[in-house]
């Protein structure tokens, strides 16, 4: 079993567990990539380069989730400040700077969460190489 796989399985509850394996899915099918492990509990699909004006540099995910026990954190990396018309579509959520968050993926409209993906993608590509993982 590769880690993603453990990792996966060893989500819980059952149910977060049944959204962790649809969003695995999803992302997949959106990136066309394979998930990377990070931080021991976020799937990372891409990753990206950066620099920032300071002189700092890395590299990060360039999108994903974490199938946490009290909400699903989905990653868009440039932040969600230009995706509000996608966001009213989504369905019921909330958001930090570049996590949104969902007590459950039934909650989400899961095409429209495609669609959300794919922006922050196309966006994220704009500003720094992605690259697929």
């Amino acid at each position: 079993m590769t880690e993603v796989e453990t990792f996966l399985a060893a989500v819980e509850p059952d149910r977060r567990k049944s959204e962790a394996a649809r969003l695995d899915a999803l992302f997949r099918k959106i990136t066309g990539w394979q998930p990377l492990l990070y931080r021991g509990d976020m799937l990372g699909y891409g990753r990206y380069d950066y620099t920032y004006a300071s002189g700092r540099s890395g590299s990060y995910l360039a999108t994903g989730f974490s199938p946490r026990k009290a909400k699903l954190s989905i990653y868009i990396m440039p932040g969600y400040t230009d995706f509000g018309d996608i966001l009213a579509r989504l369905g019921k959520h909330s958001k930090g700077k570049s996590c949104l968050y969902l007590n459950k993926l039934e909650d989400a409209d899961i095409d429209v969460l495609g669609e959300l993906i794919r922006a922050g993608l196309k966006d994220l590509g704009m500003r720094w190489p992605v690259h697929p993982t």
